[in-house]
């Protein structure tokens, strides 16, 4: 895949830590799927009665994984996750779904399990055909082997162009019994995030019905991985699984079965806490960058209205590598505020960098100095305020900024 010289600056010194959850297990295999000698098999072993919910890319190219995905969240249970990388299993046809069903019928046998309780991810290059049989007759020993303590070996796996590992682990009481919440993800490139992520998948040890389940991790996703680009393109594969294996109820914790229970208040608290880190993570690790940049809109008709100005401003390339070269271009900004499609009064619209405001009141603020607004643009860390002076809803969205090296990385993708 592209040639990655460097870590992200933002990547960690001490990576996260995730204990082991009870009823969960991983293993992971180095199956030759695109390279040889790299780990790109991972299997999720999961207790009986384990519950699942789910959001996918709304690309109308999904892949074959995700049609399977969506087909077998019906149910609401799970019991195997098999997720692969070096290949994406999109627009591959017939051959794609056979892929899939080799992959289901493999694990399904390895874990004695029924079809629907099987979940599958790819990720990689999209047009080549998956040979699943190059793994599938892995699946039966990597169950049988999988170990609760190894989930950095499972997030390792999962990369592409990611420069580490993403985690995040949080507690939260359900009642007077602590559950805890672990989660990895990975994504750094063709990110733009419709009602998933990239590749996420969460673990709780709560216990928690599908239907609740589904309407926390569908309410969290708006504000956390939808509020996320890196480039602005939605991936054809992009899943995100939340499971929940239950196994707190052995400690006394009542299940819960209805959604809006007032009892989930701090574990849906916890959950939104850890996709906001996760999602904050990929996009500070977004393929090439060298600044993580928020965008923040204030004065919008909607929050559904602000969020869409701040995308905009976001998937901007020529601001995005203004923001790259340092410069303080707030034209650039009103150029993206504007093609929106959003309510902006132009008269009204001020902008700031940091603390610095460079306009006001549609014009150059007079208080803008072009070599303390220069200095600010020199930190790693950047955010871009924006009041478009028509209403009182707000927005954010995170991003970072566009460099020779995502296209470095991007032009030697299949290299």
């Amino acid at each position: 895949m592209g040639k990655i010289t460097t870590r992200s600056p933002f990547a960690p010194d001490t990576l996260v830590r995730l204990e082991p959850l009870e009823g969960v297990r991983f293993a992971t295999a180095e199956a030759g799927i695109r390279y040889q000698g790299r780990t790109d098999l991972m299997v999720a072993v999961l207790d009986a009665d384990t519950t699942v919910a789910g959001v996918f890319t709304q690309s109308k190219t999904a892949s074959a994984p995700v049609l399977a995905c969506r087909k077998h969240l019906k149910k609401g249970e799970a019991r195997v996750l098999v997720v692969n990388s070096g290949n994406a299993n999109a627009f591959t046809g017939k051959k794609g779904k056979e892929a899939v069903d080799l992959t289901v019928e493999a694990a399904t046998e390895a874990a004695d399990c029924a079809r629907h309780e099987v979940f599958v991810a790819s990720t990689g290059v999209i047009g080549e055909p998956l040979d699943a049989k190059v793994f599938a007759h892995l699946l039966d020993d990597l169950v049988k082997k999988a170990e609760p303590d190894a989930f950095e070996a499972a997030a390792r796996a999962i990369m592409t162009t990611d420069t580490y590992p993403k985690m995040a682990t949080r507690k939260a009481f359900i009642g007077d019994v602590e559950v805890t919440i672990n989660g990895f993800c990975k994504g750094a490139g063709m990110i733009a995030p419709d009602m998933a992520t990239m590749l996420c998948f969460i673990f709780t040890d709560a216990h928690i019905a599908a239907k609740p389940l589904q309407a926390l991790l569908s309410e969290h996703v708006e504000t956390t991985f939808n509020a996320m680009t890196v480039d602005g393109d939605t991936s054809t594969s992009d899943t995100l699984l939340l499971f929940a294996t239950g196994d707190a109820s052995v400690r006394g914790q009542e299940p819960i079965t209805k959604e809006g229970s007032k009892k989930l208040k701090e574990f849906s608290a916890a959950l939104h806490d850890l996709m906001q880190d996760l999602a904050i993570q990929v996009a500070k690790d977004g393929e090439g960058l060298s600044k993580f940049v928020t965008f923040v809109v204030e004065g919008a008709e909607s929050e559904k209205a602000a969020r869409r100005i701040a995308l905009s401003c976001a998937n901007s390339p020529i601001l995005k590598t203004a923001i790259a070269g340092e410069d303080p271009n707030w034209g650039r900004v009103v150029m993206a505020v504007g093609k929106s499609g959003e309510a902006a009064d132009r008269d009204k619209l001020s902008i700031w960098f940091g603390e610095h405001c460079v306009a006001r009141d549609g014009e150059r603020s007079a208080d803008y100095d072009e070599a303390t607004a220069a200095t600010y643009m020199k930190g790693r860390e950047i955010v871009i305020r924006i009041d478009v002076g028509v209403g009182d809803a707000t927005s954010h969205v995170w991003t970072c900024d566009l460099t020779h090296d995502y296209v470095s990385i991007n032009a030697d993708y299949r290299s």
